[in-house]
């Protein structure tokens, strides 16, 4: 459980000083270390909302949303996230799904990382109907894994130059922290045991703090895209050591 909770606190910081809860790579840690399948997803998930609660707050605060993005997004996504959190799938497929989840959201990540930094982009509008399906997408896939979506949801928003890099990166924040609510719901049908989480209380509380530094490193030391560099190439590690588990 120490190993374990050093590398949430390490996912922690990184994820949440680029404005993400780290839920991916949670799933994939747990997976590893052969935590009990049935727990994983809604300990993932209440990671998410440990971790970018403070920086949705933080973010919001500070002025840098925009909520008439953001709502077309969830209406898609709400929904798909918490029908995807009722899904049962076997620990084989939810492997699969996951190793993909990582593989893209890293490679895009990676590909993006110089949008984090831009100053002067020419922002374009967004048809709704669009919006709504791309968030139903991303709702389902992030309620059947236990993540909150906004790893894919971020890259889009920075590949069609939706808005600027602060507001993009609090509309992700608040997508995960919705999505992850509505995703525990989900998931809470099924028969998952509450008492096993109780157990796991050390994860939550590395988070917590991780949560809160990568924050402050985002705000007073680092670039965002220095950060969304290493984040991705994290990513990307997990995602070949997951392949390695799955298929070797």
């Amino acid at each position: 459980m120490i190993i374990l909770s050093i590398f949430f606190f390490i996912t922690a910081i990184l994820y949440s000083s680029v404005g993400f809860g780290g839920g991916s790579t949670y799933l994939a840690l747990m997976l590893i270390w052969d935590v009990p399948y049935y727990v994983i997803p809604v300990i993932a998930l209440l990671c998410n909302i440990i971790v970018v609660t403070g920086n949705s707050i933080n973010y919001v605060h500070s002025g840098n949303h925009n909520f008439k993005l953001l709502i077309p997004f969830l209406i898609g996504s709400i929904p798909m996230a918490f029908f995807g959190g009722t899904l049962l799938i076997n620990r084989e497929i939810f492997e699969i799904l996951l190793f993909l989840v990582l593989s893209v959201a890293g490679l895009l990540l990676l590909i993006n990382n110089k949008s984090y930094d831009e100053k002067n982009i020419i922002i374009k509008k967004l048809n709704s109907i669009f919006s709504i399906l791309v968030g139903s997408v991303i709702g389902l896939i992030s309620g059947i894994v236990g993540i909150g979506g906004g790893i894919f949801l971020s890259p889009i928003l920075f590949l069609l130059k939706a808005d600027k890099p602060k507001n993009i990166v609090t509309s992700a924040s608040l997508f995960i922290l919705i999505n992850s609510i509505f995703g525990i719901l989900g998931q809470l049908t099924k028969e998952t045991v509450l008492d096993k989480i109780v157990s796991y209380l050390p994860l939550f509380l590395t988070v917590l703090i991780g949560g809160l530094l990568g924050n402050y490193l985002n705000l007073k030391i680092f670039s965002n895209r220095a950060l969304t560099i290493i984040t991705s190439i994290l990513v990307i590690f997990v995602s070949i050591r997951m392949g390695f588990k799955i298929f070797i």
